[in-house]
């Protein structure tokens, strides 16, 4: 057990895990998970949100069982290894409105950090400007964070709060598995034709998530904390592990066909088209991205990494969780996704919100 966890602790450690990641989730995207889109945590909590009838968006609601998987991979990880700790009690309201902003800033980008890179490693040209913005938006964070910012420090609590999360989890798996019923009528909504209706196998997802959920746990990674933790401490663990990911997933790209550079991509009949779920307004994906970046940042992780947490027993993690669900229903229904009408606004609200939780969240330093 000891060598284990020194593994998954190591350089070494975290490489092997990206470049597994980032091949669990182009291999998703050819087994039928939407294009550049095998695993996106935004994406696929807003179709949750959809498929529980949080939003109307008919193309976007799908029950995905990678999401819970996600959690409980994380939570079996935290059990084998000793790391199950339920916690809680700090900021929550906070961090549930970091998950608010945080969701609609990603929506407006159309991708959590992880779909920025798989849009990225499918040729996908206006990732670039999320990617951007993304990290200008953690640099804004860590700028807070130098200067005092905390929410506070979490208290152990017991077991029956730290299993809340994943127990809720096992019930919306075993409703993906075994009510298959939707639309009138029907408690979960189903898309029949957009994003939501594609999706791999049940039950590959499901495994899928279950070994992302695992390693991620061990190895802490973290899409926003790998660009935090170079920008305040020079420290480049995490970040190899991102790298790792991209590349894996590019160079999957290349083998399953799905690689398409440009801001466009040809369609069979040959005509230029957008790329899968993407908008060439460049000015919406860096400031939605910003947003998203500085609201991850200051949670302490970005959506992955509070899903993993979540699986481990932590309930503030869990608090955001359920924020961004809320942001997803949010964002739909109020047209603020892409570069939906009052997207603009969204993004420029949530930004002096997040700004002045971040100033009034400093500590004064000694």
């Amino acid at each position: 057990m000891k060598q284990g966890r020194t593994f998954f602790a190591s350089r070494t450690g975290i490489v092997v895990v990206g470049l597994a990641l980032g091949a669990i989730a182009a291999t998703l995207q050819k087994l039928g998970n939407p294009a550049n889109m095998g695993i996106c945590v935004a994406c696929f909590s807003r179709d949750i949100a959809g498929s529980l009838g949080f939003h109307r968006a008919v193309v976007v609601q799908y029950l995905r069982p990678e999401i819970p998987a996600f959690c409980l991979g994380s939570f079996m990880a935290a059990l084998v290894f000793r790391e199950f700790r339920p916690r809680t009690g700090s900021s929550p309201v906070v961090r549930f409105s970091l998950g608010v902003t945080a969701m609609i800033g990603a929506l407006i980008f159309l991708g959590c950090p992880w779909r920025a890179m798989l849009r990225l490693a499918g040729g996908d040209w206006t990732a670039v400007a999320g990617i951007a913005g993304l990290t200008a938006g953690i640099g804004v964070g860590v700028a807070f964070l130098r200067d005092g910012f905390n929410l506070g420090r979490s208290h152990p609590t017991r077991k029956l709060a730290g299993l809340t999360m994943p127990a809720v989890m096992v019930v919306l798996l075993l409703l993906v598995v075994f009510y298959p019923r939707s639309g009138d009528g029907a408690a979960l909504f189903r898309s029949e034709t957009g994003p939501g209706s594609m999706a791999a196998p049940v039950f590959i997802s499901a495994l899928a998530g279950l070994v992302v959920g695992f390693l991620a746990q061990r190895t802490r990674f973290c899409t926003v904390g790998g660009i935090r933790d170079v920008m305040l401490m020079r420290d480049w663990h995490l970040l190899s592990g991102i790298i790792a990911f991209a590349l894996a997933a590019f160079a999957m790209s290349l083998v399953f066909g799905n690689f398409h550079p440009g801001f466009t991509r040809s369609s069979p009949a040959g005509e230029a088209i957008m790329q899968p779920a993407a908008h060439t307004v460049h000015w919406l994906n860096f400031a939605g991205m910003v947003l998203a970046g500085l609201s991850f940042t200051l949670a302490g992780g970005c959506p992955g990494r509070q899903v993993f947490l979540s699986g481990e027993g932590d309930g503030d993690a869990a608090i955001f969780v359920l924020g961004m669900l809320m942001g997803a229903a949010v964002s739909h229904n109020f047209l603020m996704v892409g570069k939906g009408p009052l997207a603009p606004y969204a993004v420029a609200f949530g930004l002096v919100v997040v700004c002045v939780i971040g100033i009034t969240g400093r500590e004064k330093l000694a």
